[in-house]
């Protein structure tokens, strides 16, 4: 075995085999380079393409780590079901948790609320010039000590004034969210668009999601409406790529 690739993807199988749990160190550079027959600079190359792949990372004082795999459940359909916000108490994120089987509590969602004037995405989903008055709802949630994603929602003035959806204390707007108090106000959600794709982080993401070193973000934009088709929420999340897994479960359409 003489290149870097011909070492990573032996690592890289023994990884997927289970001889490398998530959470385990991989032996020393110097026993790598031994065992392949190859020089310490050929190992380096090897565990910088796995470290790129998302596979393992370098942590100080341990090695190189096998990252963990338990990614939560981010429900689809089902984490916005009435029965969860209308006629319960457990909101968007709470939803997850409870299907992934992680205690939470109110505070792992923080927030800051803002008026802020629209930016070009924000205004065209709307309808309205860009830079009109719009209320910002920026929160950060956590799994624990994790930080797991970010979303912000933007609601129009008209809807959400003087309503807990511009109160900044930590934690849901009240029982059963945002979207029940929107209910409260006339304008209950019904049917909604979810858009999603993938890309490298920032470097002010990054730091916010406490992201290891390659692992991309999931880019979520979400539209909901009335069922009279009014736009009642526009929102943008930024996940961590490797602390969910996205479930639907729909019936097919005709």
């Amino acid at each position: 075995m003489s290149g870097y690739r011909d070492v990573a993807a032996s690592l890289r199988e023994a990884i997927q085999q289970g001889e490398y749990a998530p959470g385990s160190t991989l032996p020393k550079q110097d026993e790598l380079a031994t065992r392949f027959g190859v020089n310490i600079k050929t190992v380096r190359q090897a565990v910088g393409l796995l470290e790129v792949e998302g596979l393992v990372t370098p942590i100080r004082r341990r090695g190189t780590v096998v990252r963990e795999r338990p990614p939560m459940k981010r429900l689809g359909v089902d984490r916005y079901a009435k029965k969860k916000w209308k006629y319960g108490d457990t909101v968007a994120f709470v939803a997850d948790r409870e299907a992934s089987g992680r205690p939470w509590k109110l505070t792992d969602q923080t927030q800051t609320v803002s008026l802020v004037e629209a930016d070009p995405e924000v205004a065209a989903a709307f309808g309205i010039e860009p830079k009109s008055p719009v209320y910002e709802r920026a929160r950060t949630v956590r799994d624990g000590d994790q930080p797991t994603h970010t979303l912000t929602s933007y609601y129009l003035p008209e809807h959400v004034e003087g309503t807990p959806l511009v109160d900044p204390t930590p934690g849901p707007a009240g029982r059963g969210g945002g979207f029940a108090v929107l209910t409260m106000q006339g304008y209950e959600p019904d049917h909604m668009t979810e858009t999603i794709r993938a890309r490298m982080p920032t470097p002010e993401e990054t730091q916010a999601l406490d992201l290891l070193t390659g692992e991309p973000v999931m880019i979520l934009t979400r539209r909901t409406y009335t069922a009279n088709d009014v736009i009642i929420e526009f929102a943008r999340g930024v996940h961590a790529a490797s602390r969910f897994s996205w479930t639907y479960e729909f019936k097919l359409p005709d």
